[in-house]
């Protein structure tokens, strides 16, 4: 029962982070292709990628075993991610987990140029592959919803938000590319995407905000503007980054809250 109702969640997690299908033309592996408009068509597609990509850590595997780290050629690791189609039909659809493959990736990679054990290898090859399945499972998901009109295509620019609401669920949804671009071994433009989340959309609601909770408030600005662009400069690992961008989300939820009580509370007076 206790295994059914986790499986369940899990399956719920993905389906409301496949419906959340983000709208950047460019990606870190350069412009996104017109493919991530028609997954049902590509879904076969991304499958044989995803058991290529595990084949090909698989055989750098064995040549670490063979031959060491000179034979392994761990550095292929990242070009072969890139090369895939399916690398941007997961950057659009599921950022999350997009981030843990790069997690991913780079514990391998790093693991085998330090010459580590084969068991903390083949434990950082077992988060991989679930990274890749759980990615190929968002992405179905987001095919299907897709396929009834409920996604919308990718676009250009991102899409506006249109209130304080849709802002706060904006700002979550690109905390989770700051994570992204940590795991990708890319700090300065994790920190840039960071001040530009705090420019261009909180300071949109912070006014707001500050009627209701100016502790939460003031905490927040805290977090933008010292505490994750430290953690993303000091942390040893991505999963320091997280938690800091997982605690920044709690106090959006909460932000969040405040909007909608305070938006209920104008409805009941008109």
């Amino acid at each position: 029962m206790i295994f059914n109702r986790i499986k369940r969640q899990h399956w719920i997690n993905l389906l409301g982070a496949a419906v959340l299908f983000s709208a950047s033309a460019t990606f870190a592996n350069g412009p996104v292709g017109e493919h991530v408009n028609h997954l049902s068509d590509n879904i076969e597609n991304y499958t044989e990628e995803v058991n290529w990509l595990n084949t090909k850590v698989e055989e750098m595997i064995i040549r670490y075993l063979n031959g060491g780290v000179e034979e392994a050629k761990p550095e292929q690791l990242v070009e072969y991610w890139e090369e895939v189609k399916f690398h941007s039909a997961i950057e659009t659809n599921y950022v999350p987990v997009y981030a843990s493959i790069w997690q991913g990736l780079f514990g391998i990679k790093g693991a085998i140029e330090d010459k580590a054990p084969i068991e903390e290898v083949r434990k950082q090859q077992l988060f991989l592959q679930q990274s890749l399945w759980q990615a190929l499972g968002a992405v179905k998901l987001a095919a299907q919803y897709q396929d009834k009109g409920l996604t919308d295509h990718v676009t250009i620019t991102q899409a506006n938000p249109t209130n304080s609401l849709e802002t706060l669920d904006a700002i979550k949804n690109r905390l989770d590319r700051v994570v992204a671009k940590y795991a990708e071994k890319l700090p300065k433009e994790a920190v840039s995407l960071v001040h530009d989340i705090y420019l261009n959309l909180f300071e949109g609601v912070e006014g707001e905000l500050i009627s209701l909770d100016a502790n939460l408030v003031e905490d927040m600005e805290k977090d933008f503007n010292v505490v994750l662009p430290q953690a993303i400069a000091k942390a040893d690992n991505i999963d320091q980054v997280r938690d800091v961008v997982n605690t920044m989300k709690g106090k959006i939820d909460d932000a969040h809250s405040l909007l909608s009580q305070s938006a209920e509370k104008r409805k009941d007076v008109f």
